[in-house]
């Protein structure tokens, strides 16, 4: 299960990274700002726009899958993983500086989605123990609900 999330999560953040990415590179096509048939054209003939809707559609379909087995919580927070990678790209191909307040709240979010984790761990491992005592009555406890 572990290799599930770990799998899933990875995808999702390509995903999100690759949507991100994308769109920048779109937006940066579609100037100037103008309301007229050119512009459309202009935007729709960007392959970039299309990068943002693979990427953004992509996300939806793993999200989607990834909710159905993950634990909400751990699953929001790491889903914002894309953040960093978005970041971390972004310095090397558009030239953006990352600053202490950029790296500090890259390491919030990751010491945020361990703190989740290890939470959820703890509940998952205290669930199991309600279900199985410690003096084997697990069979008679599950015949009689």
């Amino acid at each position: 299960m572990k290799r599930f999330y770990l799998v899933g999560f990875l995808v999702l953040m390509a995903f999100d990274t690759l949507a991100q990415l994308s769109f920048k590179k779109a937006g940066d096509a579609a100037l100037p700002l103008e309301f007229s048939p050119s512009w459309l054209w202009r935007v729709f003939a960007q392959p970039w726009i299309y990068g943002a809707l693979i990427g953004y559609i992509g996300a939806f379909f793993t999200w989607m899958h990834l909710l159905r087995r993950a634990p909400v919580g751990p699953a929001f927070a790491a889903s914002h993983l894309e953040i960093i990678s978005v970041l971390v790209l972004s310095h090397y191909l558009f030239q953006e500086n990352i600053g202490m307040p950029q790296m500090l709240g890259c390491v919030f979010i990751v010491a945020g989605i361990a703190c989740l984790a290890l939470s959820e761990a703890q509940d998952h491992g205290a669930t199991e123990a309600v279900d199985t005592p410690a003096d084997g009555t697990a069979g008679a406890n599950a015949a009689a609900r």
